[in-house]
């Protein structure tokens, strides 16, 4: 990386309506509001910057309640690090923003996007070292409805192109939601993958009921289908070996990869780089998971293009990663900039241009 003094941090605030409201266990969200990040190198030759001169890398903090910090709280971080690689470079920059993690995962994708731009390399593979990836799968994300709306939602995903769809269920009664994945897997028949998140929304009597029944119906996966911190409740649908495999999503960063493990209570870990605190250490956490056997998953927080962007990346250097939750970009009516990532035929087409490959992000508010 360059000397510290020639690196300039600079941070400007948004806020990008949802096409919809989203109700959650916090409460409703009607926009997601952050921070981009625009790390400059005036010393890099030929880079990316205006005029072709200085190396540019960009980032993205959008804090979530329940998953990141607050907003005020990243805002102040952001200073620190404006100050901090001023002074110290990355790594003290890094350091002032430690706690942060939608503030590290801001400075943190700025860095790497800054690099591999400097190397003329895209982004995933700066982080993998590995070979060229054309696309990575996503999946549809289907919100709650009755049985005939659900059906209706994946039978329009299908005809996009999709091939795995997830249902949010939890909001209904179990038998509801039971009800509404049979609708489906009668309208879609049997070579569309299903999987269905609960958001953590069951007891484990609830649960058991849920997963023997999805596995009649060919789930094949269950997220988060109770609270975080029951490890023991998730190892224990995993014994009951219904086919189903069982996803942690919000128990990831409440007991970690170990105790994960050690328990027993995961086939399926799903990594939110806002959440985990940057792409990089959700690339760590990813082939730790990959050496345990555990099945690494993308998702996002519903974030801006150059977040999600970034995680279209990180699921790129992830070998043989399976169907990510990566198609978000419509739940926004705004958004930073163009998208470069083309959904195609149930994929996401990686961008090959150096480092993100974002752009316009800069250009207005």
């Amino acid at each position: 990386m360059s000397p510290p003094d020639e690196l300039e941090l600079e941070y400007r605030s948004f806020s990008l309506a949802l096409a919809e409201p989203l109700e959650t266990a916090d409460g409703t969200i009607e926009s997601r509001d952050g921070f981009l990040v625009r790390l400059v190198d005036g010393g890099a030759p030929g880079g990316n910057g205006p005029g072709g001169g200085s190396a540019v890398g960009y980032g993205e903090a959008t804090p979530l309640s329940g998953w990141t910090e607050s907003r005020e709280d990243c805002e102040r971080a952001l200073e620190r690090a404006r100050d901090a690689i001023r002074t110290g470079g990355p790594s003290e920059a890094l350091e002032a923003v430690d706690r942060q993690v939608a503030a590290r995962h801001a400075l943190a994708l700025a860095l790497a996007d800054l690099q591999a731009t400097r190397e003329s390399t895209p982004l995933y593979r700066y982080l993998g070292q590995g070979p060229m990836v054309g696309r990575v799968p996503v999946n549809a994300t289907i919100g709650d409805g009755s049985p005939a709306e659900t059906a209706g939602a994946v039978r329009a995903a299908v005809d996009r192109g999709f091939d795995c769809c997830k249902l949010k269920v939890g909001l209904r009664s179990v038998a509801a939601d039971i009800e509404r994945v049979r609708r489906v897997r009668e309208t879609v028949g049997d070579g569309v993958e299903l999987r269905a998140d609960a958001n953590e929304a069951w007891t484990y009597e609830e649960a058991r009921s849920a997963i023997e029944a999805f596995g009649d119906l060919g789930v094949s996966v269950l997220e988060q289908p109770l609270p975080g911190g029951a490890l023991e409740g998730h190892a224990a649908l995993r014994k009951l070996r219904t086919g189903v495999s069982v996803a942690l999503d919000e128990g990831l960063l409440e007991h970690g990869v170990d105790a994960i493990c050690d328990a027993g209570a995961a086939d399926v870990v799903v990594l939110k780089p806002m959440a985990l605190g940057g792409i990089d250490v959700a690339r760590k956490v990813a082939a730790w998971l990959t050496e345990l056997d555990i099945t690494p998953l993308v998702t996002t927080t519903i974030d801006g293009v150059v977040a999600r962007t970034g995680a279209v990346h990180l699921a790129a250097a992830i070998p043989d990663v399976p169907a990510c939750g990566l198609a978000t970009g419509d739940l926004l009516a705004t958004d930073l900039g163009p998208d470069p990532v083309l959904l195609e035929k149930g994929a996401a087409v990686v961008p090959q241009a150096k480092g993100l490959g974002v752009s316009g992000v800069w250009g207005g508010r």
